[in-house]
């Protein structure tokens, strides 16, 4: 599983913060070993189709996010036919995957935590997403996004999914564990009685 995205869990925050500019975009491509999605901001399929040509030109590892709207699915299938990777965005249902899918979708994003939000199971949806693209063969990816805490990593990597985006905080508690940290501190005291 890796990262894919920037700020993946508001759009536009980042630019609209001022924490990243898109003269920044260059920079950012060439640091990430690895695919960036760049979103889109117009709303109809030839907007759409007219800002991925421009953002392709950044880098080779851009990846052109749209989001899951009518026009944008119009859009992914004209850009998949052109070879531009798409990361088709803001998704919360199984049948906008499946449709994401069928137009040539290279990533599809769920938002699983804006899901758990308004009382939903978006790694429920993550499965069915799942389950759909093995039942017919589909070469689009999961990015697992929006993820809250570690149980999503844990799930959406138990589910199969190839990508999932988190915060550096949700990424820390990955490998740091309050059971670990006794463990090697009972070591230390143990080692300390120890006759040298």
């Amino acid at each position: 599983m890796g990262d894919s995205g920037w700020c993946d869990d508001q759009p536009h925050s980042c630019l609209q913060n001022g924490t990243i500019t898109e003269d920044l975009f260059p920079e950012i491509c060439s640091l990430v070993d690895g695919p960036v999605s760049l979103e889109t901001v117009g709303l109809t399929a030839a907007e759409i189709v007219r800002e991925a040509r421009e953002l392709i030109e950044i880098a080779d590892n851009v990846v052109v996010k749209v989001p899951i709207i009518k026009e944008g699915l119009i859009a992914v299938k004209q850009l998949h036919a052109e070879g531009i990777r798409t990361n088709v965005t803001v998704a919360f249902s199984p049948l906008q995957a499946m449709l994401a899918a069928k137009c040539g979708a290279t990533y599809i994003s769920p938002f699983v935590g804006r899901l758990d939000a308004i009382g939903h199971d978006g790694m429920e949806v993550v499965r069915q997403i799942m389950t759909i693209y093995r039942n017919y063969d589909f070469a689009t990816q999961i990015i697992v996004a929006a993820v809250r805490h570690p149980l999503h990593v844990l799930q959406a990597a138990l589910a199969g999914a190839e990508v999932c985006t988190m915060n550096f905080e949700v990424m820390q508690q990955l490998y740091d564990h309050p059971l670990t940290d006794v463990g090697v501190d009972l070591f230390l005291k143990d080692w300390e009685k120890v006759p040298k």
